[in-house]
């Protein structure tokens, strides 16, 4: 439901939340402070009709307006509600493709019906970029040991835990995607992906989402893993495994296992039974302790039991 906010509506709110009027400051009671900050603004400047608006949902629909899009996708970038676990259908078909200047979103219709009169006159806008979505920085102000060197790398709705560093170039994470603990990020965290605690994704690699070869499963990359440079990841993996440099490893890629490394590969995963030799990737999807690599020579790709820690620079995070 969205309704339209007036002096009145605000006034009513301010009212019923009296008893906790003294406590809004700082982190406490941040909707108090909504109401209070817009009411001093509209008493002083007055508002459109309509300019202002309060969206309510009662139930976990698809999405089917822009207000209903942006409060989940709050939701999910201030960490209200768990990557995964809201229902998104429908963002795209509800947010409208505009240019966006300085953070404000700019209709491309209107552009192009001024555009002669505003580059003539030297008003025409600088745009930074045309999406649906805005960048997680417009809206979020991250943790102190949050970095994000390129506004550009994360889109509105992506979820980072404290700690978790993006570097520019070929990083990017996407809206409904992103990190649940301490973490690296040099490369693509597709939509529906998690990166866990202590894990390193490395330059311009890429973890795939549901529309990207995953047959419609979410991809989760566990705790101290590390995705080589330019690796792709194409199934979820447990805790402590790699993915060596330029190598990609999807449900179906054939993955070679000797017997001996089978045996401690079983014994890191308690209650798995595996038999074989050659394993395609889905087989091995959310197993811990694997380390796929790429024979030089021959070009096999194997899974061994890694022996490798993975373990992120302190002084980074």
């Amino acid at each position: 439901m969205i309704c339209n906010v007036n002096e009145a509506f605000l006034e009513s709110c301010l009212n019923a939340f009296t008893p906790y009027a003294d406590e809004a400051y700082g982190d406490a009671h941040k909707n108090i402070q909504v109401i209070s900050t817009l009411y001093n603004i509209i008493k002083e400047s007055g508002a459109r009709e309509g300019e202002y608006r309060v969206c309510f949902l009662f139930n976990d629909a698809p999405l089917q307006s822009v207000e209903a899009t942006y409060l989940k996708l709050y939701a999910m970038s201030l960490a209200k509600v768990e990557l995964r676990s809201i229902n998104l259908n429908g963002a795209f078909g509800a947010l409208p493709n505009v240019a966006w200047s300085d953070g404000q979103p700019i209709e491309l219709d209107w552009l192009r019906e001024n555009e002669i009169e505003l580059k003539l006159s030297g008003e025409y806008p600088h745009i930074d970029f045309v999406d649906k979505f805005p960048r997680f920085l417009q809206h979020i102000i991250p943790a102190d040991n949050t970095r994000i060197l390129d506004t550009a790398k994360v889109r509105f709705g992506a979820q980072l835990h404290p700690g978790t560093t993006v570097m520019p170039g070929a990083s990017y994470i996407n809206f409904n995607a992103g990190t649940t603990g301490v973490s690296m990020v040099e490369g693509r965290i597709s939509s529906s992906a998690i990166v866990g605690d202590g894990s390193d994704v490395g330059g311009g690699a890429s973890i795939l989402g549901v529309l990207s070869g995953t047959d419609g499963n979410p991809i989760s990359v566990g705790k101290n893993c590390l995705l080589g440079a330019n690796s792709v990841c194409g199934i979820p993996l447990g805790d402590g495994c790699i993915i060596d440099a330029g190598i990609a490893i999807l449900e179906g890629t054939k993955i070679g296992i000797y017997p001996e490394e089978l045996q401690k590969i079983q014994e890191a995963n308690p209650g798995v039974t595996m038999e074989g030799e050659v394993f395609k990737g889905k087989q091995l999807a959310g197993l811990n302790g694997l380390h796929f690599r790429q024979n030089s020579q021959t070009g096999e790709i194997t899974a061994s039991r890694s022996k490798r820690e993975v373990k992120l620079n302190a002084e980074l995070h």
